[in-house]
């Protein structure tokens, strides 16, 4: 494969779903918090889609989140697990751009945490893998949530434009919907547009899944205007919708094993038909895990499974890596400062 001795870029990874279950495990431990199982292994199967078969649906999936957003619920917690991602993807896989996203309301323990020394502990972790390892262009997304009221929605996207400077480089919204029903993504518009124009990058999970997911990538594009778009999956099924996120020069974060796990995609064959019909329309994307260590994949892997399945050739490979490095908003917070 072209990319053998190339430095990769992701650009969708969860900081729950990028730290080894040894290291949350010992954190868990370090914190005194009470876990429902006292063997290690059992520990791993809890914070990982230990199931070679997946889960049901989101909402499995976000019982594990629960998990891995409570042991990373301070601090130190948050500091360590930002320093263990950046390095562990840099020496494991050879990631030179690395963006971690993140929700810090979902780790201050509903107020008992103060939300500021969340996200500075979080800087605390870029700084210091930054030092390390300085072949890394790191950032971090600060994330909203759609079953967070406007207020706290609001001030994430506050948070995020104060620490700035010190690299968080975007902001993003992701989480249930609540009553299961379609999210109204207008209801957040304010708050993008306050990001966008203090020069933070936007990106928005939607399309994964759900009988409204195509109709509501079709609201994300035209009412939020994202740089990026987490997953987007089911735009492949809309010549229509591939044509309006192509001109609207909206990136899709593409993660082809957290979509066969969460069963967003029905198989291999589902993944090499999406990603010919994004070839065929033009459709930018990238190539991601959604979280390395709870998905029990790697980027490589990634990378390896397109080639296998004949879903990309080297030459397509290459240039979704090209265009990750590209799509980076730590290019943009660079330029900004």
């Amino acid at each position: 494969m072209l990319l053998a001795d190339v430095g990769l870029a992701e650009l969708h990874t969860h900081l729950g779903g990028s730290v080894a279950s040894d290291i949350m495990w010992s954190l868990a431990h370090e914190q005194g918090i009470s876990l429902p199982v006292k063997d290690y292994w059992a520990f791993d199967a809890l914070v990982t889609v230990s199931d070679p078969r997946g889960v049901e649906n989101l909402d499995e999936l976000d019982a594990i989140y629960h998990w891995t957003e409570l042991i990373q619920s301070s601090p130190l917690a948050v500091e360590r697990s930002v320093h263990a991602a950046i390095g562990g993807a840099y020496r494991s896989q050879g990631i030179t751009t690395l963006e971690l996203r993140f929700n810090p309301m979902k780790r201050n323990r509903g107020g008992e945490r103060d939300l500021d020394h969340i996200i500075l502990a979080a800087i605390r972790g870029l700084d210091i893998a930054r030092l390390e390892y300085p072949q890394v262009r790191a950032g971090l997304i600060l994330m909203m949530d759609r079953t967070f009221d406007a207020r706290q929605n609001e001030i994430i996207v506050d948070k995020a434009i104060r620490w700035a400077s010190r690299g968080v480089v975007g902001v993003d919204i992701a989480g249930p919907r609540p009553g299961g029903v379609r999210y109204d993504y207008t209801q957040v518009s304010p708050m993008i547009e306050t990001a966008r124009d203090a020069g933070l990058g936007i990106t928005i999970h939607v399309g994964e899944e759900g009988e409204t997911g195509a109709e509501e990538i079709g609201e994300v594009v035209e009412a939020l205007r994202p740089d990026r778009i987490g997953h987007g999956i089911l735009a492949a099924r809309d010549p229509a919708l591939m044509t309006l996120i192509r001109e609207a020069n909206v990136t899709l974060e593409i993660c082809p094993t957290s979509n066969l796990l969460t069963k967003a995609l029905g198989g291999e064959g589902d993944v090499r038909e999406t990603i010919h019909r994004f070839v065929e329309h033009r459709v930018p994307f990238t190539i991601a895990t959604d979280g390395p260590e709870m998905m029990q994949t790697h980027l490589r892997d990634e990378f390896g499974l397109l080639e296998r399945i004949g879903a990309l050739d080297e030459d397509g490979l290459a240039q979704a890596n090209e265009r990750g490095h590209a799509a980076s908003f730590v290019s943009r917070a660079g330029r900004r400062r």
